[in-house]
């Protein structure tokens, strides 16, 4: 078998959504504007924290770095994805490809213990209200925030060291729109069998111990709630999560469907769907998620914007 040498040929070809010229044109509209809407959203949230004193919580410290990790995780995509689609260069270089994948299962991996270390929040503030400052002091915060890229840069690293064994023959031409672990898997001509349960043992590891932690603290939100008498009461804890829960939903959801399954038995279709929708759209999503559903960032929007007009008409 003659094995692709990847010092002479130094790219890969992306495939892409389509072949169709017109609806490669309707597709790289929508995902500008996406991916526009997931810049100023992110950035607009991590810009109204910052500029609101009364946003200095727990909460809204984890809220900042998820919006970097989704405006990361979507620039991480998305521009490759819009060139793809605009010019007819599909490729996308060795060392570019496996960039792509280092980055994208680093920002994938620290925004699942991300949420998880959210969830723990939610879970003191409900749960143990009159612990919550001190149990949640800014050192601990850190403390956790660190664990999540450190743990994150793990899952990327072991992924890597694991891709970086592959040997791939004849074809270059990757039968996805961007550079991810199965459909590069699929076309190595190597044994995969050890490679395949190295990374989804990581993968699961992650999905498994975050949605752990969440399931915990969100069981024991739960019954606190329940044990609460009044039903405004249960609507005001219940709505301190509520944004919380959809983006985990949304959010595990898609990476379950796509990653922990076998990548032959995987329909190219709906992986692309569940894809896009991962790595383009919930980036753009979280922001409305918890910027709509939540009152304390709408009353900080006021508020910056009424200091903003002050300062002007000084």
């Amino acid at each position: 078998m003659n094995t692709w040498n990847y010092t002479k040929k130094t790219d890969f070809i992306l495939v892409g959504l389509t072949d169709s010229k017109k609806t490669q044109l309707v597709l790289s509209v929508i995902f500008l504007l996406i991916y526009l809407v997931t810049v100023l959203g992110n950035i607009g949230m991590m810009l109204i924290i910052r500029l609101d004193v009364q946003l200095h919580t727990p909460m809204y410290f984890f809220l900042t770095h998820l919006s970097f990790l989704d405006l990361s995780f979507s620039t991480v995509i998305t521009p490759k994805t819009l060139e793809n689609l605009l010019t007819s260069n599909k490729s996308i270089s060795f060392i570019g490809c496996f960039t792509q994948i280092y980055f994208f299962v680093l920002f994938a991996a620290t925004e699942c213990f991300l949420l998880s270390s959210m969830a723990y929040d939610r879970y003191v503030a409900i749960c143990n209200p009159l612990h919550y400052s001190f149990v949640m002091s800014s050192r601990f915060c850190s403390a956790l925030l660190t664990v999540s890229y450190v743990l994150g840069a793990v899952d990327s690293t072991a992924v890597m060291i694991c891709m970086g064994t592959l040997d791939f023959c004849k074809s270059n031409v990757i039968n996805d729109f961007f550079c991810d672990a199965p459909p590069l898997i699929a076309m190595s001509c190597s044994n995969t069998h050890d490679i395949e349960i190295t990374i989804y043992f990581f993968a699961g590891s992650t999905l498994l111990l975050s949605l752990i932690t969440i399931s915990v603290s969100y069981v024991s939100i739960l019954s606190t709630i329940l044990k609460i008498n009044s039903t405004t009461g249960k609507q005001k804890a219940f709505s301190t999560c509520a944004s919380h829960i959809l983006a985990v939903t949304i959010f595990y959801g898609t990476l379950i469907f796509t990653h922990l399954k076998s990548n032959k038995s995987s329909s190219l279709g709906m992986d692309q769907v569940a894809s896009v929708f991962y790595s383009i759209v919930i980036p753009m999503l979280n922001p409305f998620i918890y910027s709509l559903r939540n009152k304390e960032v709408k009353c900080a929007v006021s508020r910056v914007i009424k200091k903003r007009e002050r300062a002007l008409d000084k």
